[in-house]
């Protein structure tokens, strides 16, 4: 189990590079987090919805995404209520006080998940939330050192140097964990740090005399390893950006940074493209003057569209499309640029006039959609995924522009629910993760330059080798400054030397 010292600190991404380390010595390996909470979340083939962070780290072990990785995902829908979802699919909504009271009942879904895992797996990596050592929750804990003392687990700690105060961080993390589980502890992590490591020597020495746990290894800061985010917590932190832009006008992309922010990683695919810059606006003045403007998901598409209200930001929006600039909204943005969303679900607020730029009406079903889907758009195959309550139906007025394949997850609602709508400048669309796809990412930016008198050349980056070039970056960075014999030992399991 890798757990950390809070949330943040680098713990997705010791788990990732770990995978694929592991993975490339022939070892079959597969990511475990008993709780997610996220508003970013991946479709497994089954068409089951886990965090994105647990899709990502399979991806990098080279096995299929499952609904076990992640037995319970938690997506926040307001400060102090979020939507459950086990085993793949929504429980309901519940308060955090609720969701406490439902915990001890849990742990049997997560150890249960977790067994069925190393029963299939040589090698397990689980990974821990937030801190072990929350003395506030430790009691009716199912997701750190709790599940890995059920489980016999050994454990390391993460710390985040570049925060400042790593050890205290760790020796405080390490003296609040209960008695009981302090002995899982077998070995500190040091993430993050900027300079010579050997002024660290006389910290780490005394940091095992005062624990009796060593430290593994110090892992430098690296400015341009991105990897899918959790959460919107890892929004200021890096994200993929292009390396250099070929010769060609550059494309400006502002994309609405809701409060309630979903499966944003869309982004990540146009981000990575030379010659486009894409920039997150949570305020009118930000917009600026840009050729595209994005409206990604929300966990909370009424509350969210409430806020660009009180923002301005739509009537921003409205000027700048009547300058050329073009709209897209993707699954919650998508419903907002309807006439009307009908939400007895979400918000419980009925019938709400959304922004009217697309003949479009969305209801909102107690069944949510998760599911992968294919299809083509501007001529080109698309694939993804959705993750929606809303069924959005498309006016005589608006356009198909996704046109997705029925034989792959046809919707039960009929086909006037297809991929996506569009009115001139403006389109929406349910498929997530579809700029994935080179050949119509290309297309896509050449058709939003065109429109501005602009001329964007796709430059041929390849996402997907874009993104295992990271997975490979992270483990070489794991086995060039970990102490990878020490781990080796503590993941077989046998006694501290």
């Amino acid at each position: 189990m890798v757990c950390g010292t809070a949330s943040d600190v680098g713990k997705s991404h010791v788990v990732t590079g770990l995978c694929r380390a592991l993975a490339r010595r022939g070892i079959k390996v597969a990511p475990f987090k008993a709780q997610n909470m996220a508003l970013n979340s991946y479709v497994t083939p089954a068409g089951c919805e886990i965090g994105r962070a647990q899709g990502v780290q399979a991806l990098a072990a080279g096995v299929e995404p499952e609904v076990g990785m992640n037995p319970i995902l938690l997506k926040p829908t307001s400060e102090r209520t979020s939507q459950v979802v086990l085993n793949g699919r929504p429980l309901g909504h519940f308060s955090a006080a609720e969701y406490q009271r439902m915990k001890p009942g849990l742990l049997d879904e997560v150890l249960t998940a977790l067994e069925d895992l190393r029963a299939r797996f040589d090698v397990v990596i689980a990974e821990g939330a937030g801190s072990p050592a929350e003395i506030n929750l430790v009691d009716h804990d199912i997701v750190n050192l709790r599940v890995a003392h059920e489980a016999g687990l050994p454990a390391v700690i993460v710390g985040d140097i570049d925060r400042g105060g790593v050890f205290a961080a760790l020796y405080g993390t390490f003296a609040l964990v209960p008695d009981a589980y302090r002995p899982l502890v077998r070995g500190f992590i040091i993430n993050k740090f900027r300079g010579d490591p050997a002024l660290l020597g006389d910290g780490l020495a005394d940091l095992q005399r005062r624990c009796g746990v060593p430290t593994l290894g110090v892992l430098p800061w690296i400015h341009d390893v991105a990897l899918d985010a959790e959460d919107s917590l890892a929004l200021a932190g890096p994200r993929p950006r292009a390396a250099s832009a070929p010769i060609a006008d550059q494309v400006d992309v502002a994309a609405v940074r809701f409060p309630r922010l979903s499966n944003f990683t869309d982004l990540d695919a146009l981000a990575i493209e030379p010659g486009v810059s894409v920039r997150l606006v949570e305020h009118a003045a930000a917009v600026g003057d840009p050729d595209l403007i994005v409206l990604p998901g929300t966990k909370a598409t009424v509350a969210d569209l409430d806020w660009l209200r009180a923002k301005s930001l739509h009537r921003v929006i409205e000027e700048r499309r009547r300058a050329g600039a073009t709209v897209l909204g993707v699954c919650g943005g998508y419903q907002m640029l309807g006439r009307v969303i009908v939400d007895d679900v979400e918000s419980c607020r009925g019938e709400v006039d959304a922004l009217g730029w697309l003949d479009a009406r969305t209801r909102f079903e107690p069944e949510k959609l998760t599911r992968q889907r294919r299809g083509v758009a501007l001529g080109w195959r698309v694939s993804g995924y959705e993750i929606r309550h809303g069924r959005t139906e498309r006016g005589a007025r608006a356009r198909p522009w996704v046109q997705l394949d029925d034989a792959y997850g046809a919707d039960q609602e009929g086909a006037a629910q297809d991929g996506g709508a569009e009115e001139g400048p403006v389109l929406g669309t349910s498929l997530h993760g579809m700029f994935e796809e080179d050949g119509f990412r290309g297309a896509f930016l050449a058709e939003v330059a065109g429109r501005r008198g602009k001329r964007f050349v796709p430059a041929g980056v390849s996402f997907a080798s874009a993104r295992d070039l990271q997975f490979d970056r992270l483990a070489d960075l794991i086995e060039s400054h970990l102490d990878m014999d020490a781990l080796e030992i503590i993941i077989s399991g046998e006694p501290a030397r």
